[in-house]
């Protein structure tokens, strides 16, 4: 018979151990980081309720600060600033109702309760009228990001529970959070016009809405103003992980130029995404100029060329995207209303575009070597060392 400690049995076990470990530690950060959050919940309730005239920039928070810090020596989150942060916090949230579903959200303002997001309700209440099952789904957020949402969104609670949300569905760090609240997703989400509601079944109609954006905003290097669509679509290759990100989660690039052969023909897909959650592909077609009748005729041979050649067994009906500077959008709907294959259009905007007259006195690759060949260079043509020290 094997050793307990060599057996197949043990070292699943120990691999099971380790599973049980790694959840506690994750349920442990969750709850200590909840716990903090109802302490912050209530302080900036206590404010609220009980000193409700005080202002942000009043000594009241000096005080109560100092106080606090004499009280608990060595205890953390209790500055002047963090408790105006747990003020704001309160005022912020206190009127929203946050609906149970990820992903959507309704608003009373003569409410003041937090209905929960993908947990179990419970009906257990403290002694401030708190329901601790209720607001469990506003604590799993960590503060740094409350803060950032607070500075933000300035008092708006429609948008802070926008950002709330997209959080905890995502678990984006503070980095990420910020990015997209400066990019104001907030107000581009699901605004592309389309006509997945009626051209996809529920709910892949409402999803695909729901991911796209108008404008969508493209990161690319390396191209200057007078840029035209091939260099557009390789910079947004070259950047291909920025692109991803800004088209949504659940894509997968499948290539740029990607050719299709229909009884014959060829036809040529910008750029071809697979998308993952509902096993279709999607054709996004790059137009550098203002929407144009003829770019919506030609993406539509394009998505059927896809259903055509690239649909196996499994694959659903494919969908298109139209990206383009600029639309009449009656004229638009008014097209998608016109057709059963899955289409929409959205503008673009893009960053670090480099001013045509900057990138013309940009060195180009060969003479930025031959630069640095000759610095490596003495004045006889002999290999110098340089001294690596920077000086004053």
């Amino acid at each position: 018979m094997d050793e307990p400690i060599l057996s197949s049995e043990y070292r699943s076990w120990l691999e099971e151990l380790k599973r049980r470990y790694r959840s506690t530690q994750i349920k442990s950060s969750i709850a200590v980081n909840s716990a903090l959050l109802e302490f912050y919940w209530r302080l900036g309730k206590d404010i609220s309720v009980m000193y409700p005239g005080v202002k942000y920039g009043s000594r009241f928070y000096s005080k109560l600060s100092a106080d606090l810090r004499l009280m608990l020596p060595g205890a953390s989150g209790l500055s002047k600033v963090n408790i105006i942060y747990c003020h704001r916090f309160y005022d912020l949230y206190s009127g929203a109702t946050i609906s149970p579903q990820l992903g959507e959200q309704s608003f009373s303002k003569d409410k003041a309760s937090i209905v929960p997001q993908a947990v179990e309700q419970t009906s257990v209440v403290d002694g401030n009228g708190l329901s601790l099952g209720e607001t469990m789904p506003l604590f799993m957020v960590p503060w740094g990001h409350h803060r950032l949402i607070i500075d933000k969104c300035k008092g708006d609670v429609d948008k802070a529970v926008f950002y709330l949300h997209k959080t905890v569905e995502n678990n984006w760090s503070r980095n990420v959070l910020l990015n997209w609240i400066l990019t104001d997703l907030y107000s581009r989400e699901g605004k592309a016009i389309t006509n997945f509601r009626c051209t996809l079944p529920e709910p892949d109609g409402d999803l695909a809405q729901q991911l796209t954006k108008d404008p969508y905003i493209f990161s690319v290097q390396g191209i200057s103003e007078r840029y035209n669509e091939t260099q557009l679509k390789k910079a947004m290759v070259a950047n291909i992980e920025a692109l991803l990100l800004e088209l949504g989660n659940g894509f997968a690039f499948v290539g740029r130029e990607k050719t299709i052969e229909v009884y014959g023909e060829e036809k040529r897909v910008d750029l071809l995404f697979y998308f993952i959650p509902q096993h279709r592909y999607c054709d996004v077609e790059v137009k550098t100029g203002e929407f144009d009748s003829s770019d919506l005729g030609q993406l539509q041979g394009y998505v059927a060329a896809c259903d055509l050649v690239l649909n196996r067994d499994g694959d659903e009906p494919a969908m298109g995207l139209l990206v383009c500077k600029g639309k009449n959008a009656p004229l638009v709907r008014y097209l998608l209303g016109k057709t059963d294959i899955p289409l929409g259009v959205s503008d673009y905007e893009l960053t670090n575009v480099l001013p045509e007259d900057f990138k013309g006195d940009l060195p180009s690759v060969e003479e930025f070597e031959a630069e640095l060949e000759r610095l490596s260079l003495g004045s006889d043509g002999s290999e110098t060392i340089h001294d690596s020290k920077v000086e004053a």
